[in-house]
């Protein structure tokens, strides 16, 4: 490489910039950034009837939450997904470390739901040791949570071929995740946590691309094959023993408004899908019907009806049922 006079290297002229320029920072004009951005928050909130809060954080934390989950994780599973230096020598002890670090952040953010909820008309005293029960009832749960993954383990194991462990499928398969998510998820919700209920929902779904509302009710031995753009809403009732493929939706048909044309929540939408049945790819069941025992559905079938137990649905079969009835 040339030298030149100077003593510094030689290269293209569009590469080299003169060191000697005067380095001047770039005026980015925060301050009427900041003096428009609070004008902006100030209007939504004034629209939104938001009272000014003192103090910290209003709404609970993602962050929070991801390193709770992390821990409620490992502290189910811990020889597998547990820190890679652990013995079962030391496994309760690992266990009950985990769980009291874990259990401590959950209830911070149960507070700030809770609280969150207290400032929209709900319950504004003895916040804390509501908190605290709700947490103790959850943790109290989690025995039983870890006995139904271990169906939907098992269940995974049996349904895949390819599988070569139940070791695997648990720290491999996408579906496993987002069921563990959704276990922990439904607990959430049935305290009476929706809010941190669907912010673990949404973890798992922005990590798999599995969408399960937390509300769902899913029976043990629930398998989710590959998983990507699976789809289950808030009111859907799922038995024993069924299996998913990627991209099957059990969705709503249409959503009920009220005389204002409010849309009305709550209100049961979504598929009953009985014990043991299966759901091919991308196969869509919408609205409150139910899939009798036993049932399989093929793939890309489009369903808006009720099939008995023991139905075989196909794409043909259900092009031919359209073609006759019209």
């Amino acid at each position: 490489m040339a030298i030149n006079s100077d003593g510094v290297p030689e290269v293209g002229e569009s590469a080299w910039v003169d060191s000697r320029e005067p380095n001047v920072a770039p005026d980015w004009q925060l301050a009427e950034v900041v003096a428009s951005l609070k004008q902006v928050r100030s209007g939504w909130r004034d629209s939104q009837q938001r009272h000014r809060s003192v103090g910290g954080r209003e709404l609970p934390s993602q962050e929070a939450l991801r390193d709770v989950l992390a821990g409620l994780r490992a502290a189910l599973f811990p020889m597998r997904l547990g820190p890679p230096d652990l013995r079962q020598e030391t496994e309760d002890y690992f266990v009950g470390h985990t769980l009291d670090q874990a259990l401590n952040s959950l209830y911070q953010q149960v507070r700030l739901e809770l609280r969150h909820f207290a400032r929209h008309g709900g319950e504004v005293t003895g916040i804390d040791a509501k908190a605290a029960e709700l947490v103790r009832q959850f943790a109290a749960d989690l025995a039983q949570v870890r006995a139904t993954l271990d169906a939907d383990v098992v269940a995974a194991y049996d349904g895949d071929p390819a599988a070569r462990s139940v070791d695997e499928v648990l720290i491999c398969y996408p579906g496993v995740f987002a069921i563990i998510h959704h276990r922990l998820a439904h607990e959430l919700y049935k305290l009476g946590l929706p809010l941190l209920a669907r912010l673990v929902a949404e973890q798992a779904h922005a990590e798999t691309g599995i969408d399960i509302h937390p509300g769902a009710q899913i029976g043990p031995g629930f398998f989710i094959d590959h998983g990507t753009g699976v789809v289950i809403g808030e009111t859907a009732i799922i038995g024993k023993r069924v299996r998913l493929y990627q991209a099957v939706t059990l969705g709503a048909k249409r959503f009920e408004v009220d005389e204002q044309g409010v849309l009305e929540r709550g209100q049961p939408r979504h598929p009953i899908v009985e014990d043991d049945v299966v759901i091919y790819a991308g196969a869509t069941i919408l609205g409150r019907i139910t899939i009798g025992r036993g049932s399989v559905i093929g793939g890309n079938v489009w369903l808006t009806r009720s099939v008995a137990p023991g139905s075989v649905v196909t794409q043909a079969k259900s092009h031919q049922e359209v073609a006759g009835g019209a």
